[in-house]
């Protein structure tokens, strides 16, 4: 049973919703991101999503694209998001991560040889942005043959039809893009959220994690209620972004103010309602 299916069924059978930290691989620093990523998980994170900095990132915005600008100026490259896996998994071989990266990253590489090093590395599931499931049959053959999750996204207007074939594709669990736009938007709309994860559940039987305008404790719980995991990205970029200077002060000030932001989200999101409360009193 991949990491991902485990980790969704225990926090079914706990009444619990999957929170996910986003972060971009070598942001702020190299050495930023594995101790950041062991210090999310304390604070309450149940899947790691780990981006690939691409030069053209279409789905990102502003606060995600300069988070991959920095990173490459370090030179940051696949080989460095399976490092830096690997070095996770020295210490942590249950929490799932999911790598989230661009097209051409991965068919540069090739996609055998990518899904078998990611499977090395310790990667359970793959998103990428701009691979359309009518075009995915190899890519998805090659992630499956070495039991890596292929994870697509479903926008507001996805139709009825486009979702069941991206039901027949994904695996792990599949993310819906709240917004109509680029990550960083705000303004959710938890109702418009709740109906659309209404009919994809109709549709398919898989997870539904949702991304894009989740930047508090109060979104992330409102989002939860109707979901199956929350993703948090540019909220937890912009912190990172405050501290650019290399130095372990440094480095411990950008572990905490991420763990402040994900724990308050923890606590949010395990909350129950107060009818619920009064019910169990």
């Amino acid at each position: 049973m991949s990491r991902l299916r485990t980790c969704f069924g225990h926090l079914h059978s706990e009444g619990r919703k999957a929170l996910i930290p986003y972060i971009m691989t070598g942001d702020p620093h190299p050495d930023v991101t594995v101790p950041l990523m062991h210090a999310m998980v304390k604070a309450g994170a149940d899947i790691i999503e780990l981006g690939a900095p691409f030069s053209d990132p279409m789905a990102d915005g502003p606060v995600i694209q300069a988070a991959a600008e920095r990173a490459l100026t370090f030179n940051i490259t696949l080989d460095d998001v399976f490092q830096a896996v690997s070095e996770f998994r020295k210490l942590d071989d249950s929490t799932p991560i999911v790598m989230m990266g661009y097209l051409n990253l991965i068919e540069v590489a090739g996609y055998i040889n990518f899904a078998r090093r990611a499977a090395e590395a310790g990667i359970d599931g793959v998103i990428t942005v701009d691979m359309p499931p009518e075009e995915a049959d190899e890519y998805v053959a090659a992630l499956r043959a070495n039991r890596i999750d292929p994870v697509f996204l479903i926008a507001p207007t996805s139709t009825e039809q486009r979702i069941v074939k991206i039901g027949s594709v994904a695996s792990g669990f599949v993310y819906y893009v709240s917004l109509k736009g680029v990550t960083g938007a705000s303004h959710i709309d938890a109702d418009s959220v709740r109906e659309k994860i209404e009919t994809i559940r109709k549709k398919i039987d898989l997870p539904i994690g949702v991304g894009f305008g989740i930047s508090d404790a109060q979104s992330a719980a409102r989002i939860s209620a109707c979901s199956d995991a929350v993703v948090v990205g540019s909220a937890i970029v912009k912190r990172m972004a405050a501290h650019q200077k290399h130095n372990p002060e440094q480095t411990q000030r950008v572990i905490n103010d991420v763990s402040e932001l994900l724990h308050s989200m923890r606590v949010a999101m395990d909350a129950k309602p107060a009818e619920e409360m009064t019910k169990t009193a």
